[in-house]
């Protein structure tokens, strides 16, 4: 009787075994890394067949669809762990890096299947770590996730230069989009100088890529954020000015009602 079994954790990574061939079609919207405990995978990316054997690993790239056939050989069972890496773990990875040392001659890979070299030691210790949660009742931790996920792409990194435009593309090579950074870090006290460095630029080319989706000074756009938060917070969640204001960035209550007043005409107090 055939049995498949998938064990998920926070869709981070997953296992998957079975005592027959499976058959499925992979829309890879995040970057994936895959190893072959037992069995035989054949990776079908748009006609073109890649094998992999008990002990390889395979890099699926993000926005990608691929058909995955993974079969039982030599009597195991067909069995694989899949490790994700979403988009906001490798914005917060990239953040991390320091920028003067990128590869700045790396080229994304035109092919959406990478073949990692067999039985790597750092392959093998990080997805044989992860086997004993899909035998056991306890689940890994959040922080255990996050280092298993940063195991992979060093692993990654050591591999090929290339990865790094391949993981880190978000939206032009080696540059983070700006408005998502700053959405996601108005409330920060943070330089210019910071947010360059963070998305990836010069404070030169931040400046320039800035002017290019929005009007107004990065400094002026920061202060109109965090009153737009502030009086969302005000207005839909009955919340008051002495809550929120330090909440959206601000250093003092004087400074912000100061600045919410010149900019709705009317203080926070009279919403």
């Amino acid at each position: 009787m055939n049995e498949v079994k998938t064990v998920r954790y926070s869709d981070i990574f997953l296992s998957c075994c079975s005592d027959d061939t499976q058959n499925c079609t992979l829309n890879a919207k995040e970057h994936c890394l895959g190893y072959i405990l037992s069995g035989e995978m054949e990776i079908n990316e748009r006609g073109k067949i890649t094998k992999f054997h008990k002990g390889e690993c395979a890099f699926v790239r993000k926005d990608n669809q691929v058909s995955i056939t993974h079969q039982p050989k030599k009597g195991e069972r067909a069995e694989s762990i899949i490790l994700r890496f979403p988009r906001k773990f490798l914005r917060e990875f990239y953040r991390t890096i320091d920028k003067t040392q990128l590869p700045e001659d790396a080229k994304r890979e035109k092919v959406s299947v990478y073949k990692l070299s067999a039985n790597r030691p750092d392959i093998q210790s990080l997805f044989e770590s992860m086997t004993p949660y899909f035998d056991s009742d306890v689940q890994p931790s959040d922080e255990v996730l996050k280092l298993k996920m940063m195991e992979g792409i060093y692993l990654l990194l050591d591999t090929d230069k290339s990865f790094y435009s391949s993981l880190f593309d978000f939206t032009v090579p080696w540059k983070i989009d700006i408005l998502d950074f700053m959405n996601e870090n108005y409330m920060y006290d943070l330089s210019l100088e910071e947010i360059a460095s963070y998305t990836g630029r010069s404070l030169t080319a931040f400046k320039r890529d800035f002017g290019k989706i929005s009007p107004l000074p990065p400094e002026k756009w920061v202060i109109e954020k965090r009153l737009k938060v502030a009086h969302d917070k005000i207005n839909k969640e009955n919340k008051k000015a002495s809550d929120v204001y330090l909440e959206v960035g601000f250093k003092s209550l004087s400074h912000f009602s100061t600045a919410f007043k010149r900019q709705y005409g009317f203080p926070p107090t009279a919403m």
